[in-house]
């Protein structure tokens, strides 16, 4: 993440659109899948600027972890959270050791993702959960993923097979399901004729094509929002520009 960014995305991450509605989707189904406990051991792995850390408290303690440094620091003297600095490829954690290990859009930000998830699995007590999300589909690679050092995005066939055969899948599904058509054609046009440019003062990342406070914005939030009734009955939607999965260690 780019110094200038991690700052902008402290605001980003409590206040726009996307932000709000991809965290109270996710909240959603963790509040499903976690049967209503507040007395968890919780990871969150790439915990950014701290938002989902405390989003996640009302499940119990919660740990946090963020492999930038500047970040780290600017979030620990920002906020009063448990939060250590390290990396998902090397969790400073003992084996079988959290309730609930989220990594939300974190693997796609190194390179031997397999490492990654074993690390997440690792930490993971017997009966415990994992919960991922990551952006889908590489053809829609654009500036924004250049700006977020992302390595790869996924098929969902791509993301199960991380999990590999031990264990069992509560959940996965492709969602930002309605915004798919106009993001893959914005994205796709933008890639072949290079129409957003970007300067010293800008991120290059999607959050700025549509201000913040619009009617656009209120729309698009309530648009987006609408999945977690999809979300919040298992049903699986067949394409999205993100994936979400939830993996039971048993």
């Amino acid at each position: 993440m780019e110094a200038a960014y991690y700052k902008e995305y402290f605001h980003l991450e409590r206040e726009h659109w996307y932000f709000r509605a991809r965290n109270q989707i996710i909240m959603d189904h963790i509040n499903k899948v976690v049967d209503g406990s507040n007395k968890l051991k919780i990871l969150n792995v790439g915990a950014g600027t701290g938002f989902t850390s405390q989003l996640l408290e009302k499940h119990g303690r919660v740990k946090s972890l963020e492999y930038d440094e500047q970040c780290f620091d600017f979030v620990k003297e920002k906020l009063d959270i448990d939060i250590d600095n390290g990396s998902i490829l090397e969790l400073p954690y003992e084996d079988n050791a959290f309730d609930l290990v989220c990594a939300f859009d974190v693997i796609e930000h190194v390179e031997d993702d397999q490492l990654g998830v074993d690390e997440l699995k690792r930490v993971c007590k017997k009966d415990g959960i994992v919960v991922v999300t990551v952006p889908a589909y590489q053809f829609l690679w654009s500036k924004h993923d250049e700006v977020n050092h992302h390595f790869r995005r996924y098929k969902k066939n791509q993301l199960l097979q991380l999990f590999g055969n031990s264990g069992k899948f509560i959940y996965h599904s492709y969602y930002n399901f309605w915004l798919f058509p106009p993001i893959a054609f914005f994205r796709t046009i933008n890639n072949l004729f290079t129409i957003t440019k970007t300067t010293d003062e800008d991120t290059g990342s999607d959050f700025g094509v549509i201000k913040q406070d619009s009617m656009v914005s209120k729309l698009l939030y309530r648009l987006f929002y609408s999945e977690t009734f999809f979300v919040k009955r298992f049903f699986k939607l067949p394409f999205g520009v993100s994936l979400i999965t939830s993996w039971k260690n048993n």
